[in-house]
């Protein structure tokens, strides 16, 4: 399916089949996800996978809509991470490995040290937390270019979700993407004509 494809027959399901998707399939939208742009390549966000029907009947209560949560064949809960330092350690890491030049190195770390690693901690959550939604476009049209479905949600409560996965004080669950094989059919797109959201 050419990606122009992709993006007009992607939904948001709301209900999945039950389906378990093949392990072959999620593991080919990782790697989709993996290869997300994001600010100074910092890539700062962990993924939590679940799968288990046990764990996701315990998540179900802390989303908006349980059904769509149990009915999935998995979720991927998004995680902004502010911890900075280490991921600029490591894509300084990964530019040496790949020979990037001196003076392109000495200048990304100037960029990281003028734009991230100045922040609190709650102003590092929102720059996070802008980058997680990269990975996340690549999730949605991923899935549907893989031929299977699924929903960003932001209608859930992150804290119980930390507690209830035991996420590391750095993370913070920012969206969840269930996925799977959608029950219904999709409803017609719905979107502004190009002259509305043009300046």
């Amino acid at each position: 399916m050419e990606f122009p494809e992709v993006v007009r027959q992607r939904y948001a399901t709301k209900r999945f089949d039950g389906r378990t998707l093949p392990q072959g399939k999620i593991d080919e939208l990782l790697e989709l996800i993996r290869l997300a742009p994001s600010a100074l390549n910092l890539q700062p966000w962990k993924i939590k996978v679940i799968s288990d029907p046990e764990m996701k009947a315990t998540l179900a209560p802390a989303t908006g809509n349980p059904e769509m949560t149990t009915t999935a064949s998995h979720i991927l809960v998004f995680c902004a991470d502010t911890e900075m330092e280490t991921l600029v350690g490591k894509t300084m890491d990964g530019m040496v490995k790949a020979g990037v030049p001196g003076q392109i190195m000495t200048h990304v770390r100037e960029l990281c040290e003028q734009m991230v690693l100045c922040l609190d901690t709650q102003q590092r959550k929102e720059w996070s937390t802008h980058q997680v939604f990269l990975a996340l476009g690549n999730a949605v049209n991923g899935a549907k270019a893989l031929g299977f479905d699924s929903c960003p949600v932001t209608e859930f409560k992150p804290e119980e979700f930390r507690r209830i996965l035991n996420v590391p004080a750095h993370l913070f669950p920012v969206v969840i993407c269930p996925l799977g094989y959608g029950a219904q059919p999709a409803n017609p797109k719905l979107r502004f004509p190009l002259e509305d959201i043009l300046l």
